[in-house]
């Protein structure tokens, strides 16, 4: 442990001097890089140094422990630092472990309505709520990017994006295929239905994440077409982006100018190919995608909320919670924290 925090604190020193570089300061990109790698390495400089400081504390009480008249006070204070070193030492495992190079960023999240038509899309409406209302408690900003909504409400799907400090470190678990089991409101018999939605987490990419080669792109201009407003109907304002090495679309109509909707669509289409970029990388390492809480396909069940016993359950975890109600209204906390947890022992382990 000593010797891998004493080469992220070369590291760090490295970095101090860079950015004191007249030359790197002009170069805003490299600045911008080297920044956010050192605002990485913070955390993990402040507990070495409050290590190293109790580390000196511990081995003066040892000497001290030793004289015949403060021998006993200088006993008590070495157990309790002692007691306090054990804790920071699990708090430093923790911050060793390999980052996500991708847990500072924004996300763009996606929901659609999956199996059980209309019931399906209305469920994807309340997870969408559900997401927004997190994000309000977190102070994050949300923003709808596209959506295309269910004839019985809710969306057969909804593309918006979360901003704010770490939120891709929060809600990277949330991908998946999430089940509901209900009585639907258009159930006359009363009888319990079982409905899914699929949900999609990408990190927002950067530009210093990924290049967009737009000659690799075809525009298509179309009229907007569903709720959006007045006037959205009446111009030809909507753009699809087709990505033609990989067949990916991206539609955005939400803005009532062409150039707004264009850049809209670009900024989804470098997140969807970064997030594949992610994936193909994963299943090249292999072993970190099975050491990961989930596959982060939306195939795959991730969590099932019962409404008849108001309760919330996570599969990959063994996780519940008796409280969807509030779960439904944003406290996704313990779910959240639980799941990060369980990613840190695994990553410990892994070590």
């Amino acid at each position: 442990m000593i010797e891998r925090l004493n080469i992220i604190e070369t590291r760090y020193k490295e970095l101090d001097s860079m950015l004191a570089n007249p030359d790197i300061l002009s170069d805003y990109n490299k600045m911008k890089s080297l920044s956010k790698e050192k605002s990485s390495l913070e955390e993990t400089m402040n507990k070495y140094n409050e290590y190293k400081k109790l580390i000196e504390e511990i081995e003066g009480l040892k000497e001290l422990s030793k004289d015949p008249e403060m021998g006993e006070i200088a006993s008590l204070e070495l157990e309790e630092n002692n007691q306090k070193l054990e804790e920071l030492t699990k708090e430093i495992e923790i911050l060793l472990i390999p980052k996500d190079e991708n847990d500072g960023k924004d996300i763009i999240m996606e929901i659609r309505g999956a199996a059980g038509g209309d019931e399906a899309n209305i469920f994807a409406g309340d997870l969408y709520r559900m997401y927004t209302r997190y994000a309000e408690k977190q102070g994050w900003k949300t923003e709808i990017i596209n959506q295309v909504e269910g004839t019985a409400g809710g969306f057969s799907q909804i593309e918006f994006s979360i901003k704010g400090d770490s939120v891709y470190s929060k809600l990277k678990f949330e991908s998946g295929s999430h089940r509901v089991q209900r009585v639907p409101e258009t159930e006359s018999q009363g009888r319990i239905q079982t409905s899914t939605a699929t949900v999609a987490v990408m990190p927002e990419a950067e530009d210093l994440d990924f290049e967009l080669d737009m000659n690799e792109i075809r525009i298509d201009i179309t009229r907007s077409s569903g709720c959006g407003g007045q006037g959205v109907n009446t111009t030809d304002s909507a753009v699809r982006l087709t990505h033609l090495p990989t067949g990916i679309i991206v539609y955005s109509q939400t803005e009532r100018s062409q150039i707004k909707n264009k850049e809209i669509a670009i900024k989804i289409m470098k997140t969807r190919l970064y997030d594949l970029k992610l994936r193909e990388k994963e299943e090249a390492e292999g072993a970190e995608r099975r050491n990961k809480i989930g596959t982060g396909d939306r195939a795959e069940k991730i969590r099932t909320y019962n409404y008849p016993q108001n309760r919330v359950t996570d599969h990959r975890i063994g996780f519940s919670v008796m409280n969807l109600d509030r779960v439904m209204d944003g406290d996704l906390e313990a779910i959240i924290e639980a799941l990060i947890t369980e990613d840190q022992r695994r990553k410990l382990e892994n070590e």
